[in-house]
Order: structure tokens, then C-alpha cells, then sequence
């Protein structure tokens, strides 16, 4: 059984960009910047690492992605991973990208940083 189905969390890179195609067909271009930390093995260091990823979303999802989301805002993407191809007309290289194909796009709940949370260091008083 094979099963391509995702959920990630991540942050916009860039606002979102919306078009139309000749059909009418709503498109956008989401670019996503997914973190992981860890801290290493045998070490108390902190690492991290960030994974970029390319969203395209079709349709009336598209129209309110296009609409109301913003550099920067972290969503949840749900969809599917797909490829494409095409041939650089500059320099006649095969370029395949893989991407994720959203269903569904949710802004998450905005969190308070551990400052506004009192979570900051204590002055001593």
C-alpha cells in the first residue's frame, strides 16, 4: 500500500502569489520554511535546521490564500507531495522541483512569545 498524504507546519517566506490562468483557474505559490531543533547527541548544544518547501494551492483555496495570508504568518499545509519538469530554455538542463499539493491551508493561532508569557529571565526583584 502506498500513501502520499502530508501535514506540516510552517512559516511563509514570502507573501503569497495569486494569479489566473487562460481558464480562469485561480493558482498560488505558497513558499514555506519548516524548523527543526534538536539538541545533538552526547551535547546539551542546541542545533537547527530549516527545510524550505514550495505549496501550490488551486482553486477557491487558492483565492483565500491569496487573500488573507502574509509573509511571515505560520500555517498548517495538508496535501500531497507532486513533481514537475520542465527543460531550462537557458541552458537546456531538466529541472524537476518537489512540491507539496495543498487540499487545505489553515493559519494557526498566534502564540505569545515566553516573554509576553512571563517566561523571561528574572531581573532579581
Amino acid at each position: 500500500m502506498q500513501i502520499n498524504e502530508l501535514t506540516v507546519v510552517g512559516n511563509l517566506t514570502k507573501d503569497p502569489e495569486l494569479k489566473y490562468l487562460n481558464s480562469g483557474a485561480a493558482v498560488v505559490n505558497l513558499y514555506i520554511g519548516i524548523n527543526r531543533k534538536w539538541k545533538a547527541k552526547g551535547s546539551e548544544e542546541l542545533k537547527q535546521e530549516t527545510v524550505f518547501i514550495n505549496v501550490v494551492v488551486w482553486g477557491k483555496e487558492a483565492e483565500r490564500c491569496g487573500q488573507t495570508l502574509t509573509k511571515g504568518q505560520e500555517i498548517l499545509v495538508r496535501g500531497r507531495l507532486t513533481q514537475r519538469s520542465w527543460e531550462d530554455k537557458t541552458t537546456q538542463k531538466k529541472i524537476t522541483i518537489t512540491e507539496i499539493k495543498a487540499d487545505n491551508v489553515i493559519p494557526t493561532p498566534k502564540r505569545e512569545s515566553s516573554e509576553e508569557q512571563g517566561g523571561g529571565e528574572e531581573d532579581g526583584r
